[in-house]
């Protein structure tokens, strides 16, 4: 058996949610390749929470956050089998609700150095979400948030 290796992840998240609908983006590349994701990433070196999900909600989405309150913060570990390595990843996030924006959401998006893992976003209906859509993170706030997801 090959021995599996650690790979840690940190990042700020955006919630955006309007009439039952959620903000998604389409992950490209990475552990959550396929799924629907949270908008949002990494936390750079000196960056605070707050200015990495802004940034990274500007790269994904195209939108200008406005208003946001810090909802959450907690963590998910799962296993991903990357090419011929087994990894152990523990992805823990800062969330926040996003009461306010402005500019439109872009549906598609190039994959380009600042962007490297979201293909566009867009609003999905919650109680159509399934678990096999959503990637673990996007679950695990979702129930936080009182939805159940198959």
């Amino acid at each position: 058996m090959s021995e599996i290796k650690e790979f840690k992840q940190l990042g700020a998240y955006g919630l955006v949610i309007c009439d039952e609908k959620i903000l998604l983006i389409k992950k490209h590349g990475g552990p959550y390749d396929g799924t629907l994701d949270l908008p949002g990433g990494t936390i750079e070196f000196c960056e605070r929470p707050e200015e990495a999900m802004i940034r990274e909600l500007k790269e994904e989405v195209g939108i200008d956050v406005k208003k946001y309150e810090l909802f959450d913060a907690d963590s998910v570990a799962f296993d991903w089998q990357y090419k011929d390595v087994m990894l152990r990843v523990h992805h823990t996030g800062i969330f926040f609700k996003i009461m306010e924006y402005s500019n439109e959401i872009r549906k598609n998006v190039e994959l380009d150095k600042n962007n490297e893992d979201s293909l566009g976003a867009d609003f999905y209906d919650i109680k159509n979400l399934t678990k096999k859509d959503l990637s673990k993170i996007a679950i695990l706030e979702l129930e936080k948030l009182g939805y159940k997801i198959d």
